[in-house]
């Protein structure tokens, strides 16, 4: 079945792939992202793109609006868009760290604040929030990033009861090892906050694992979990999927805090 989807942050990554999957699927795909010069591509496929900024106010009633016009409603919402801010507690700004719940948390919650009205009142529709293992554990130096997407698996768990009486499904994608920009993004993020302060020897380290995290899996692994997702009468509330994140997720919740700290340290040479 066709269904009507708007998505965020499909100018890179996971986002795009995503895009291009769920089009060459036969759904339907409103895309969005703030670097409009990069969807050319997804445009020639059939993706209807559109401006959009998950920190505006207008740019996201924009976008919820323009899709409702045109097809009368919205069968699911993808909250994609993302990144991170790496820097220790004490070197990041705060107003850079209300930059990053702007983007990764109130961002998706407006959205679905625009788009559960219209659900509603199909007695149907799929809230997607496309967190991160990093919403289930934490590493030093990703303060900020790992807190908002602990809250966003938050919000998705309340929200996924509160909306249940209306038959919308709330469903948390959950990538380990991705290979996206991502990770060069906040590897200078951590350069430029804290390189040279009193942490400087962790942030020598936390670079070097941010450049050479591991074997990573290609954007298409969870893209082809969300086109599963959307294809569901009953998905499941969580999806781990990618490279180590079953792995991480099950030594989190079975190691004690401790062991699991020297873990994480051991993995980017902090030992």
């Amino acid at each position: 079945m066709n269904k009507v989807i708007l998505i965020t942050g499909i100018s890179s990554g996971i986002g795009m792939e995503t895009a291009k999957t769920l089009v060459r699927a036969g759904h339907t795909v409103y895309g969005g992202a703030r670097r409009q010069d990069r969807m050319l591509g997804l445009e020639n496929l059939g993706v209807r793109c559109m401006y959009l900024d998950v920190t505006d106010e207008g740019s996201m009633t924009a976008a919820v609006n323009y899709v409702l016009e045109n097809e009368g409603r919205i069968d699911v919402l993808i909250n994609n868009a993302g990144f991170g801010i790496y820097g220790t507690v004490e070197d990041v700004p705060l107003s850079e760290a209300r930059r990053q719940l702007d983007v990764n948390l109130f961002g998706p919650a407006r959205l679905i604040q625009l788009v559960l009205p219209h659900m509603r009142r199909e007695y149907s529709g799929t809230i997607i929030n496309i967190a991160s293992i990093a919403g289930r554990m934490s590493i030093p130096l990703g303060t900020w990033y790992h807190a908002s997407k602990h809250a966003l698996e938050a919000l998705s768990d309340s929200l996924r009861m509160e909306v249940e009486q209306f038959g919308i499904k709330v469903v948390i994608i959950e990538p380990g090892i991705i290979d996206t920009a991502w990770w060069d993004i906040a590897e200078k993020n951590l350069e430029n906050v804290s390189h040279g302060t009193a942490y400087k020897q962790l942030v020598r380290r936390g670079i070097g694992y941010l450049s050479n995290p591991g074997r990573a899996s290609k954007p298409e692994v969870i893209a082809k979990t969300i086109l599963k997702v959307v294809g569901l009468d009953n998905p499941k509330p969580r999806y781990t999927e990618g490279s180590g994140a079953k792995l991480i997720v099950g030594l989190k919740e079975t190691l004690s805090d401790r062991v699991f700290d020297k873990l994480i340290k051991k993995k980017m040479g902090m030992d």
